[in-house]
């Protein structure tokens, strides 16, 4: 099946920096959207750790967002400790700022994944039957939401994420 990417324009704003008409290799652009609660914790973890891994491993030709379930924090940049916990890894998380899923995107993405059994649940709801974009979890268990924890469970949800995100840099690129 022959896919038409689009993007609204909205996106673009954000992800300047990510846009170009296909990867080195010239094969089309994929794109792949991390969904958690908020936006502030656990999808931007997994967006900037899987993004980066992808550009380790030499895959060009897939771009990696993040999304919340809701609006809550929009245009919020992520919680302090998920970047801190980045930054002591080595990874800058400092540009993101949160936005809500829009069942439109389902245009758009090549791949959803979701950090948890209740996102994925949220968002084959919005797909509504369709089978063309695959939903599925970021790690093989649900990844528990750090927000009202101890700072400590943001290095232990990072672990997890960088496991599980191996795996999609091992499936993407093919």
């Amino acid at each position: 099946m022959v896919r038409t990417l689009r993007r609204p324009d909205h996106q673009h704003r954000r992800h300047d920096h990510q846009r170009r008409p296909a990867g080195q290799s010239g094969d089309p652009l994929r794109y792949v959207e991390v969904v958690c609660t908020g936006n502030i914790c656990r999808s931007p973890i997994g967006e900037v750790v899987l993004r980066s891994k992808l550009a380790e491993a030499g895959i060009d030709d897939v771009i990696v967002t993040s999304s919340g379930t809701g609006g809550w924090h929009e245009g919020d940049p992520m919680d302090p400790r998920a970047a801190a916990a980045l930054h002591r890894r080595g990874y800058d998380g400092s540009s993101h700022r949160a936005r809500a899923f829009d069942r439109t995107w389902f245009d758009d993405r090549h791949l959803v994944l979701a950090m948890d059994t209740g996102h994925l649940a949220a968002l084959n709801h919005q797909a509504r039957g369709r089978t063309d974009v695959p939903i599925e979890l970021f790690a093989e268990t649900d990844v528990p939401d750090p927000y009202y924890g101890a700072d400590a469970g943001f290095d232990e949800v990072l672990h997890q994420i960088e496991t599980a995100a191996d795996h999609w840099v091992d499936r993407l690129r093919t």
